[in-house]
């Protein structure tokens, strides 16, 4: 990879809604594994539209290179429509846990509100440790971590990362704009994916 190429590469957020088919998942994974492409997070769920799912996957790459895996991800057949967008131009969260032994927090008082200042709260509270949780930017969880190690840290997890692009007026509307403009006499399977590029950019 030439240095220019490595200078480029940022973090990006791609943004894919589809239908709900068994075996979608692998078959986006694999353009990935084929181009060597590391994901860095990867979350599916429901989206604003019934029956329609959204994939966020981050990636740290070239904008050409994103632009490529779009296009790919397009063409799978469940696929409604792909975006991709830099940190920047998403609003964007991940959750992290972290399980700490009851007694520390009881006797120090330090840790109780160095978790405060961190903006965790417990979600559960046992004899022998205390789950909290916290949400934010990847360098806020990490932080906690470092924070927590000196005082025996027994488990951390953290999840997905989930985006909202801010630019976008939102699938559901730009798809009923859709339905306005050429309405469908007869309902049929998959009917906006021949027609996919005319419903909605963002």
């Amino acid at each position: 990879m030439s240095q220019q190429s490595s200078i480029d590469r940022q973090e990006y957020n791609i943004t894919a809604y589809t239908e709900n088919q068994v075996g979608l998942l692998n078959r986006i994974a694999i353009i990935f594994s084929r181009r060597k492409i590391n994901i860095e997070s990867l979350n599916v769920s429901p989206s604003e539209i019934e029956g329609i799912h959204r994939f966020n996957i981050v990636i740290n790459e070239t904008e050409e290179v994103v632009g490529k895996l779009a296009r790919q991800i397009e063409k799978q057949i469940e696929v409604l429509k792909v975006y991709y967008n830099t940190n920047a131009d998403v609003i964007w969260q991940e959750m992290a846990l972290y399980k700490v032994p009851t007694d520390v927090i009881a006797e120090k008082a330090i840790v109780e509100r160095l978790l405060r200042e961190n903006g965790a709260r417990a979600v559960v509270i046992r004899k022998d440790y205390t789950v909290f949780e916290t949400t934010g930017h990847r360098e806020e969880t990490d932080n906690l971590i470092r924070v927590l190690q000196p005082y025996g840290l027994i488990e951390f997890v953290r999840s997905a990362r989930i985006a909202i692009i801010k630019a976008s007026d939102g699938f559901n509307s730009k798809l009923r704009e859709f339905e306005r403009r050429e309405p469908s006499t007869e309902p049929a399977e998959n009917e906006y994916l021949n027609s996919r590029d005319k419903v909605f950019t963002m």
